[in-house]
């Protein structure tokens, strides 16, 4: 059983780690910190509704950095420039939707979707 201190604690963490994935969008450093932190940290939220969080934030990392090189990558061929702004989009997206369920102490939806 998770104490509620720990889980306070734990949350803030939750938030200081969305901070760090919004200040991605200008940094492009503070993501890999960030997801440094999920990993670190996560056997701390294990069994607790902010797993769910960390498991978002991760997943948000993992599929924009893909999303973000296949863009790159394909910035030669043109068809770049409209993924890299898709991935930017829907990493945005992914930000503002789980930190506003965090602020609302709702846990993410895991059902295997990319939203």
């Amino acid at each position: 059983m998770v104490e509620p201190q720990s889980l306070n604690s734990s949350k803030t963490l939750t938030h200081v780690i969305y901070g760090l994935y919004a200040l991605g969008i200008v940094v492009g450093l503070s993501p890999v910190i960030a997801v440094i932190m999920n990993y670190v940290k996560r056997q701390d939220v294990q069994g607790t509704w902010l797993e769910s969080h960390f498991v978002w934030q991760i997943r948000t990392f993992w599929y924009s950095f893909a999303g973000m090189v296949i863009g790159g990558l394909a910035t030669f061929i043109v068809i770049g420039w409209p993924i890299l702004l898709i991935v930017w989009v829907w990493y945005v997206y992914r930000i503002v939707k789980g930190w506003l369920a965090l602020n609302d102490n709702k846990p993410m939806s895991m059902d295997g979707g990319l939203f």
